[in-house]
């Protein structure tokens, strides 16, 4: 009997410090996951009927870029960016590897989805917001070959 009060108080002890969920912090539910493709890869969800996008051609594309989530819908873990990307000539080395290889082959009006191997994107030092060792995935729209 006379143990019954020390057991009930570091069980209720135990109770609160469980509840409290340890004292760990939650920073890493906001880091993105960090995850890349073993290839580049690359899937026409449209084709394009225009001008074909060749190496030294300049072309203008529409974009939208998420960082490559293994375990997400489609791959496409947190959406960096979307937009308007400048002209750039195809294989000219004016944007990363992976990309223009991705635009390579696609006609204007046509819609493309491009994983790309971080090796082929930012690399291990990554760009900005973007960590290092990232895949991507980006949705590319030919909108111009010149």
């Amino acid at each position: 009997m006379k143990l019954k009060f020390p057991l009930i108080a570091a069980f209720a002890a135990m109770l609160a410090l469980t509840a409290c969920g340890g004292g760990g912090s939650d920073d890493n539910d906001n880091k993105p996951v960090v995850s890349s493709p073993a290839t580049l890869t690359f899937k026409d969800d449209t084709v394009g009927t225009g001008a074909e996008a060749v190496k030294g051609k300049r072309v203008t594309t529409q974009y939208t870029l998420w960082l490559y989530d293994d375990k997400a819908a489609n791959f496409k873990g947190r959406q960096m960016e979307s937009g308007n990307l400048n002209p750039f000539v195809v294989g000219g080395g004016g944007v990363i590897p992976g990309f223009d290889q991705g635009v390579t082959g696609m006609k204007v009006g046509g819609k493309r989805t491009v994983l790309i191997p971080s090796n082929l994107g930012y690399g291990a030092s990554g760009w900005g917001p973007i960590p290092g060792n990232s895949g991507l995935v980006f949705e590319i729209v030919l909108t111009k070959v010149e």
